[in-house]
């Protein structure tokens, strides 16, 4: 059994919170009951999950995408009331990490994403620490690249293939990081691996021939918070459990 305040702060400076201007709130969002025996982490805090930690007799809720968005209504009401409702009539904690979660070096959710493709990392997309570039061991051409990914995250991706025969140099921001494919043709890489993709990314593809491929919002970032579920258990001598919520985005 751990204390609350403790897994907060320790994630909190772990991740360093404060270097991040970030579009919500990171650390904790809802505040539960102050000793923890079991977290239980996901990809986004919705009513499936909250409810599955609360079969689950959980203490904290750990996920990527929590609330408090910076462009949505404030009030109360709704969708955001019944969750929150659930999460406090369950004292149930949420604890929400958004690009302190993306951007860490070691738990990160583009870190575990190269990993799990076999990219070898040589540095970072942007500015602010989110994506990352590198290489491949062995150069593969676009079909074995979209089956690479297909294998390893459960889900066949949008691919528009408009770069050279075979690929080596590729970046990846996991998520709704479309628009980083500016940062890729910048670098000069052959391809470039994001969650989603708009109409206007299609057009810059083709027009600067990179390949990219859209492997699923949701699918790109399921990582790196079992990462951090796992680090924490492991930390605080309590237990950990991972449920995934289908979503096809």
């Amino acid at each position: 059994m751990a204390e609350l305040n403790a897994i907060v702060e320790y994630a909190n400076e772990l991740l360093k919170i404060n270097q991040f201007k970030d579009y919500c709130p990171n650390g904790l969002q809802v505040e539960g009951r102050a000793q923890v025996k079991k977290i239980i982490s996901g990809v986004t805090a919705c009513q499936a999950l909250i409810d599955a930690a609360t079969q689950e007799q959980a203490d904290v809720l750990l996920v990527h995408h929590g609330y408090f968005w910076r462009s949505e209504d404030a009030s109360i009401t709704g969708i955001k009331l019944r969750r929150i409702k659930a999460l406090l009539d369950n004292s149930l904690s949420l604890l929400a990490y958004h690009l302190p979660l993306d951007a860490h070096v070691e738990l990160g959710n583009n870190v575990s994403l190269a990993a799990r493709l076999g990219f070898q990392t040589e540095g970072v997309l942007t500015s602010e620490l989110i994506g990352n570039y590198g290489s491949l061991a062995q150069p593969l051409d676009a079909d074995g690249l979209a089956s690479r990914i297909s294998t390893a995250l459960g889900r066949e991706p949008l691919v528009i293939p408009a770069g050279p025969e075979k690929i080596q140099r590729i970046g990846w921001c996991t998520g709704a990081a479309q628009n980083y494919i500016d940062q890729a043709i910048r670098l000069e890489l052959d391809a470039y691996i994001s969650g989603e993709i708009s109409e206007q990314t299609v057009h810059q593809a083709r027009e600067a021939g990179i390949h990219y491929f859209a492997a699923g919002h949701h699918a790109t970032e399921r990582y790196g918070v079992q990462s951090l579920g796992e680090h924490l258990a492991q930390h605080f001598d309590v237990s950990h459990q991972f449920i995934d919520i289908d979503n096809p985005v």
